[in-house]
């Protein structure tokens, strides 16, 4: 009984001698197959980082005179185009003063106008009345007669020189008025051509380097010319 249980103890411990060589054996050749494929990785990516990378190159802005000349009929968009961005403000500076003129102007062109065309309406009606032998006492058209002091309406309308001052400051803001819209094409055509000469002349050497720069010269003696000494002057621009 006892030599069993010893046969049997022994056949226990020699299966177990072999599953653990087996697991061990498994082990290390897995091991071995992971650092293999991390070798392979690290090789793989060595030749890639080893290879000449490409060459990224910039190219310097350049514009185009024609995109431009077609951006800047929109104020100040050809500057943007450009990248001029300092004139920005010039140019919608400029805009912004012609426009507040015009409105400004007439606006003072309509008040004036309404003002002469209405008293003189007034003022045929008075001479209607007298006419007929009556005295014209209103009712007043309301946009001359902000110009006075209230209650001397009749006292005005039949002033020829009061009716000048109307027609006067008229025609004075009229003039002003279309002075001002033909300065605020004239701004929109200059920012059109500075966005469009600004794009030809982008790469334009402008070196400030423009000095005179002068050497002494020496003219050999020639059997036709004789020898002759003098300064050379040259400028650079």
């Amino acid at each position: 009984m006892r030599n069993g249980k010893a046969i049997l103890w022994m056949i226990v411990l020699l299966c177990g001698s072999v599953w653990s060589g087996y697991a061990q054996k498994t082990t290390t050749a897995g091991q071995d197959t992971v650092m293999s494929s991390d070798s392979t990785v690290t090789a793989v990516l060595s030749a890639a980082d080893s290879l000449p990378q490409p060459k990224v190159t910039l190219q310097a802005f350049k514009p185009d005179p024609n995109k431009a000349l077609l951006y800047a009929l929109v104020p100040g968009l050809g500057q943007i185009y450009n990248r001029k961005y300092w004139k920005l403000p010039l140019v919608y500076g400029a805009f912004m003063g012609c426009m507040y003129a015009i409105t400004w102007n007439n606006k003072n062109y309509r008040d004036y106008s309404n003002a002469y065309f209405d008293i003189m309406e007034d003022y045929r009606k008075v001479l209607a009345a007298e006419q007929e032998g009556n005295r014209y006492e209103g009712p007043w058209q309301k946009s001359w007669t902000i110009f006075i002091r209230s209650g001397e309406e009749s006292n005005y309308v039949s002033n020829s020189q009061f009716q000048e001052n109307l027609k006067r400051r008229k025609d004075y803001f009229r003039r002003y008025r279309d002075l001002s819209i033909i300065i605020t094409v004239g701004v929109y055509a200059i920012s059109i051509i500075d966005a469009y000469v600004d794009a030809q002349l982008f790469d334009f050497d402008i070196s400030p380097d423009l000095s005179m720069h002068w050497s002494p010269e020496v003219t050999p003696k020639t059997r036709y010319t004789p020898g002759s000494y003098g300064l050379n002057c040259s400028f650079k621009f």
